[in-house]
């Protein structure tokens, strides 16, 4: 007897689960699978969409799945699907346009929201974005941004984050005059210290973009740009709103479920109702950090595998999160603990060349690092962290980026892609593993090209095509 399992959101987190479902379920014989999506198109890679604000990639590089996926698949799949209301006791979902879609499992993958910081002017009175404000979030987001941002005109981008540094160079890419407004006296607050957010800025500033840091907007104004808590002004035809999210957490609130900051969810990804998941960025699980897909996409694992019983054991123990700058020029991770207290700390800074680096070590292995500008560095420590080896004994060559001969009077391995365990998450945009490679080798795709097309490696930040060109380099010598 088939289930009916229903996932109420196609974005990432959505479009993987249903992935990964039919992927442990490929016929159909143990799941009937409906996905609703409120966007009016096909999932794509958030991951991306600043590479589409650049005008690097075009939105038809950034789709997860073809318009002939669902058929292919038997998923039924529902776009700008709008879900009013679930129905626990009934188990059912009541949709906008009045039908209804039975459940006995249901995921929610719901995402999040932007935030709109209490800026007086970027909202209407009805509470809509006003005229000459885009948030960046969604595909409709980036195609609203490009059509505002004519080239050369001046953008302010307010937050100094991730995505909203993301945005700026994308805009700084396309000619515009770009100003960044960060309430925070330096850059990326959640991943780096102070020095290197100076670092950061300073390479961005390098790229043609300012900065006015430990600064608020107090004011839009239409058609002139922001005016500044300290009197002063930013002149912008556009504002770029990225100041971050907030779980979307309505359906559940409003069904009754437990929640806080997102869905509270166990390591089985359950609710308080036993019947229903919460995945990605909407559930609060406590090993997540939210916004980042690889703890998405694990979740989704653990969901398919639960919900199809191909492995009812199957529990989310969190993720060790890498974050990493997709903007063009820049090649910055950053990840683990920030917590300098009974931590060997090595740390380089060179400015000049838009390099900083900084690890932190306990008990020999890496507790956390932070690389600007130095992508083998990056590369290197980031394979060590994920694997909990101990570090060599001259940590400082390994922070400087240089290569280890091999294995050292410890037994510590050089970090080589051929010998990372098949586990080993070589491509984080889009999580791909080593093993997923190497199946997908010998399957046949046994250059770069063909690799990318089967897995998708190498086509979000690209800073794992080093690592996945030297696996199939591995993997023709040795076979």
């Amino acid at each position: 007897m088939t289930r009916n399992v229903v996932v109420i959101g196609y974005g990432m987190a959505g479009a993987r689960v249903a992935e990964e479902i039919r992927r442990r379920d490929a016929d159909g014989s143990r799941v009937t699978l409906t996905v609703l999506g409120s966007e009016p198109y096909p999932a794509y890679n958030r991951v991306l969409l600043s590479g589409v604000v650049a005008g690097t990639m075009s939105t038809d590089s950034v789709w997860l799945h073809d318009s002939e996926w669902a058929k292919e698949n038997d998923v039924d799949l529902r776009l700008g699907t709008t879900v009013d209301r679930i129905d626990r006791a009934a188990r059912r979902i009541e949709l906008a346009d009045g039908s209804i879609v039975d459940y006995d499992a249901l995921v929610l993958a719901t995402g999040a929201a932007p935030w709109m910081p209490p800026v007086e002017g970027l909202t209407t009175e009805t509470g809509e974005v006003a005229p000459g404000v885009v948030a960046f979030r969604s595909l409709g987001d980036c195609e609203r941004i490009l059509d505002a941002a004519k080239v050369g005109a001046p953008v302010a981008v307010l937050g100094g984050g991730l995505l909203g540094l993301e945005a700026a160079r994308g805009l700084a890419g396309r000619g515009n005059l770009v100003t960044v407004v960060h309430p925070v006296g330096h850059l990326m607050e959640r991943q780096l210290d102070a020095e290197g957010g100076r670092v950061l800025a300073e390479t961005l500033r390098g790229l043609g973009i300012e900065f006015r840091l430990g600064a608020t907007a107090a004011r839009y104004l239409p058609g002139d740009g922001l005016k500044l808590d300290d009197g002063s002004y930013v002149q912008a035809d556009l504002v770029v709103v990225s100041a971050g999210v907030r779980a979307d957490t309505a359906l559940a609130r409003e069904a009754g479920l437990a929640v806080d900051r997102g869905v509270l969810v166990d390591d089985s990804l359950r609710t308080s109702d036993g019947r229903v998941f919460a995945i990605g960025d909407c559930a609060q699980h406590p090993g997540t950090v939210s916004g980042l897909v690889q703890p998405a996409w694990e979740q989704a694992a653990v969901v398919a595998d639960l919900v199809t019983g191909e492995n009812t054991a199957a529990r989310y123990r969190g993720t060790p999160v890498v974050t990493r700058l997709k903007a063009r020029g820049v090649d910055l991770a950053a990840f683990g603990d920030t917590e300098t207290a009974g931590a060997e700390v090595l740390s380089v800074s060179d400015s000049t060349r838009g390099r900083y680096a900084k690890l932190l070590v306990r008990e020999e292995k890496v507790a956390g690092a932070i690389v600007l500008g130095l992508p083998d560095a990056a590369a290197n420590l980031t394979q060590l962290y994920d694997r909990g080896a101990r570090l060599p004994e001259d940590k400082l060559a390994l922070l400087l980026g240089r290569a280890l001969p091999g294995p050292d009077a410890a037994g510590t391995p050089s970090v080589n892609p051929a010998n990372l365990p098949a586990s080993a998450v070589v491509c984080r945009c889009n999580s791909v593993t080593k093993g997923r490679l190497v199946e997908q080798w010998r399957a046949g795709a046994t250059d770069l090209p063909a690799l990318a097309a089967a897995t998708r490696a190498t086509t979000g930040c690209g800073g794992c095509a080093d690592a996945v060109r030297g696996i199939a380099g591995w993997l023709a010598e040795t076979s």
